[in-house]
């Protein structure tokens, strides 16, 4: 290995190490932590992640950094991997951009994502599972029940490997589970210049966080490193021998 990707690797297994030690009794002190510990350096994503509670999505640990889950086999990420998500998007969160928010759950990131695009900007999020979209409206009309009604947030049902056309072309999209391989939906769903944030399950098992972006029509790929997902399912799938 060459010496400048060992220091990047290094750095990496630094930060996600310290990551795990950003716990907090607060949504304001889980926050703190997570930026004095170099997760994210975002000023615009610190602002969105300390102006929605996570409290408000997640009844067990919210303030823990670590994934909890959410009912029906699904789980609502680690704070780590949301703020580093909004890190690597914020130059596409941006005010009256278009958004994607892929397994969005309890809601929790959607409406991050929404707070970085702005009143203006929309963030559709997608969940096959109907009883979560159900629990990510109660749980945004906690604090935010004004994004539902501007439209500023969609919430919809559907299989999120095939995006929603409806509203694309996005300049963001993020994936909350891990697909094998990008889709091709997603891909061409985003528009020019614009972003992704997926995690990718490879041949050999391991998952990589992949930074997609679309430059003059053209893909280009970017790991920025390794994570553990749920996979990125059908609902049948996800949902089999719990009924």
């Amino acid at each position: 290995m060459r010496r400048l990707e060992l220091i990047s690797t290094l750095i990496i297994f630094t930060t996600r190490s310290m990551a795990w030690r950003s716990s907090g009794t607060s949504n304001k002190e889980l926050v703190e932590n997570l930026r004095n510990n170099h997760v994210f350096a975002s000023q615009r994503a610190y602002d969105a992640m300390i102006a929605v509670d996570r409290g408000d999505f997640t009844r067990s640990d919210p303030y823990q950094d670590a994934p909890q889950r959410i009912g029906y086999n699904a789980t609502i990420s680690a704070p780590h991997m949301h703020a580093a998500a909004l890190d690597y998007l914020q130059n596409h969160l941006v005010a009256g951009a278009n958004a994607l928010d892929v397994g969005s759950g309890s809601g929790y990131l959607t409406v991050c994502m929404a707070k970085m695009v702005g009143s203006t900007g929309t963030v559709v999020g997608i969940e096959h599972m109907g009883e979560l979209v159900e629990l990510s409206k109660k749980n945004i009309e906690k604090h935010h029940k004004e994004m539902l009604d501007s439209g500023n947030v969609i919430l919809v049902e559907g299989d999120g490997r095939q995006g929603f056309a409806e509203k694309a072309p996005y300049n963001a999209i993020h994936v909350g589970a891990a697909a094998k391989g990008v889709p091709k939906a997603l891909t061409d769903q985003l528009a020019e210049g614009g972003r992704m944030m997926i995690p990718v399950e490879g041949e050999d098992g391991n998952q990589e966080f992949m930074q997609i972006d679309k430059i003059d029509g053209k893909i280009e790929k970017k790991t920025v490193e390794h994570v553990i997902y749920v996979p990125l399912t059908s609902r049948d799938k996800q949902w089999s021998g719990h009924r």
